[in-house]
């Protein structure tokens, strides 16, 4: 039988029992943030459940992580408490299950509405690193720029590609973004260009929460890393190209990144994914010894971006894609990133990259016919000197 919540889950709802992504809330303006797991319409408050002694496991029992602000010291314990933790939340959302379901008052304490909280942060980033781990995104950008008769170095074949990015600009989803300064490349004779981005656009990625990390000058290795990867959330890798293409060179992108990236602020965990894990794609030529796996695997996770001009009811959808279509994968891109002895720390952000597809989406020229009151928008937007961000 389907495990099921007493809680009433809509079928169409992203966070069934079978979820429960971690996040951090306030259920009040004045409220001190605390760890949550969502269900249905529902934050279910993980100080109360903690208080009322019910993570009485060996791995749970006695230490203060869901008492705390933030995710961190719960992602430091590993995944014997995570596993614990998820066990334990299950069956005390089950439907069978009278602990949380017949306790009146808990209920009231530790469930609340979603639609009343305030989701923040659900981790203190201490470092931020975004890859370029999709085959299709890395043949695109090459062929723009080198042509189409060698649009991929050979050294993307051999490991997985990256910069690092700046942690203190990356934000919860729902939080405005500057529209970014900066020089840009001069047209013609004037002088360089000075002012707000022309060419800001946003990415479609995932990311990486780390969980415990590593010590310094002690490398992950490739078959213990899955047990480094807390979970998942989607990423918005703001990027302003204008700015990014003038300072780029030699040394890679800088203002043209470092002004923000967005976040969803639940974390899908592994084990949730789990039942969509799939063959990750064949590598040629094979890695070394260092990044080959017994298993690769992705995880077949659906992925779209919609607009909605200003002014609009309805949204158009400009990109559809899917995580199983990572070259290099999750585990490889964390292993690769510790090899030389980088140590990773709890709460750690490692980003996919843009994930592209093979197909080009067929519904893309419907949305250019609104294509004049999204220049609008972007004219509206320059003016106000700020992007509002619906969702990641």
């Amino acid at each position: 039988m389907a495990l099921k919540s007493f809680i009433e889950v809509h079928s169409d709802s992203h966070f069934p029992i079978q979820n429960l992504p971690f996040g951090v809330f306030k259920p009040l303006p004045t409220s001190p943030p605390r760890p949550g797991v969502a269900i249905g319409d529902y934050v279910l408050d993980l100080s109360q459940i903690a208080l009322a002694g019910l993570f009485n496991g060996p791995a749970l029992n006695g230490t203060d992580c869901f008492l705390q602000p933030n995710l961190n010291k719960f992602l430091s314990l590993g995944r014997p408490a995570w596993k614990e933790a998820r066990a334990t939340l299950q069956k005390l959302l089950s439907s069978t299950e009278p602990t949380l379901r017949d306790n009146a008052d808990l209920r009231e304490k530790s469930l609340v509405p979603m639609s009343k909280v305030e989701m923040v942060l659900p981790v203190v980033i201490g470092d931020y690193t975004d890859f370029f781990s999709s085959i299709y995104h890395t043949k695109n950008c090459g062929i723009i720029f080198r042509g189409p008769q060698t649009p991929i170095r050979d050294n993307w074949f051999q490991l997985p590609v990256a910069y690092h990015g700046r942690a203190s600009s990356i934000i919860v989803s729902g939080t405005d973004v500057v529209r970014p300064r900066g020089q840009s490349a001069p047209t013609g004779s004037p002088p360089v260009q000075f002012g707000p981005s022309k060419k800001l656009d946003f990415e479609l990625e995932m990311a990486v929460v780390v969980g415990p990390g590593n010590e310094l000058g002690k490398p992950i290795d490739i078959k213990e890393a899955a047990d480094h990867i807390f979970g998942l959330v989607l990423m918005n890798d703001w990027s302003a190209r204008d700015i990014q293409a003038w300072e780029s060179f030699p040394l890679g992108p800088f203002l043209g990144k470092s002004f923000g990236s967005t976040i969803s602020p639940w974390i899908v965990t592994l084990d949730a994914l789990e039942p969509f894990a799939c063959d990750a794609p064949k590598q040629d030529p094979k890695p070394l010894p260092y990044l080959t796996e017994k298993i690769s695997k992705n995880y077949d996770v659906s992925l779209e971006v919609r607009i909605k001009p200003v002014g609009e009811q309805d949204s158009h959808v400009v990109s559809r894609s899917n995580l199983k279509h990572l070259y290099w994968t999750l585990t490889q891109q964390l292993a690769h990133h510790t090899v030389n002895g980088c140590n990773l720390r709890p709460g750690d952000l490692l980003g996919t990259g843009t994930i592209s597809g093979p197909v080009w989406l067929q519904s893309f020229p419907t949305f250019l016919g609104s294509c004049l009151k999204l220049i609008l928008l972007y004219h509206v937007v320059l003016n106000r000197n700020r992007i509002l961000l619906d969702a990641c």
